[in-house]
């Protein structure tokens, strides 16, 4: 396994698909992961169940979807993740059915910022425009939503986010299903209360003058 072409690529792939899985943001063949190396990207292929995926089953492409390694087509969704790689210059991309932002994606035009760790994905969220799945225009829809964002929700649909790196794009979908229960249980007993643009600014200014999420030596005095 290890002489696998892109096998690091592939691994990680995999790695990240059960992980998604065991959190219970993927099910069945119901969504795609892929992580960029150079020119090439692993991606998950077609059909397969992501929980039990192997590396050999990974197919790796290039950035115009070529196949360069590998027995299975790609995703029926590669060109949402060329589209990401092309307009953000991503080092890996994830999309996913999530129940909770997949329901909120069936009724909101955008989700608020309701918590600051929203501040990690850009802010509010917005929902690309239902486009049918697989196709370019689904893709063009979801690039456009992520314009200075790193998670949009699809309408009617789920979920799409990126990072510089695999662990970064997981952790965006993550935290995005977490940003979409934490408002839906407050919408369920009221109105939500929305962090303004002003809010949000000083929330980014005390985070960098803390050097918020850095651990540091407790004798060492914030900036």
């Amino acid at each position: 396994m290890q002489g696998l072409p892109y096998f690091e690529e592939r691994a990680r792939v995999v790695a990240a698909c059960r992980r998604l899985a065991a959190a219970g943001l993927v099910h069945g063949t119901a969504g795609n992961v892929s992580v960029r190396a150079g020119d090439g990207v692993a991606i998950t292929p077609t059909g397969a169940t992501l929980e039990t995926l192997e590396a050999a089953e990974v197919t790796v492409i290039d950035l115009e979807g070529r196949v360069l390694a590998g027995d299975l087509a790609p995703t029926s969704e590669l060109d949402l993740h060329l589209g990401v790689y092309s307009r953000y210059g991503a080092g890996a991309v994830v999309h996913t059915h999530a129940p909770v932002a997949t329901a909120l994606s069936c009724v909101l035009d955008e989700l608020p910022c309701v918590h600051y760790e929203m501040l990690l994905l850009g802010g509010p969220v917005r929902v690309a425009p239902y486009r049918t799945f697989a196709t370019p225009e689904l893709a063009a829809a979801a690039v456009e939503a992520l314009e200075g964002r790193t998670a949009a929700l699809l309408a009617n649909h789920g979920t799409i986010a990126f990072g510089a790196d695999l662990d970064g794009a997981v952790h965006a979908t993550e935290l995005l299903e977490w940003a979409s229960t934490v408002y839906w249980r407050a919408a369920s007993v009221g109105t939500p209360r929305v962090l303004d643009e002003a809010a949000r600014q000083a929330v980014i200014d005390v985070a960098i003058a803390r050097r918020y999420g850095t651990t540091r030596p407790s004798h060492e005095e914030d900036a």
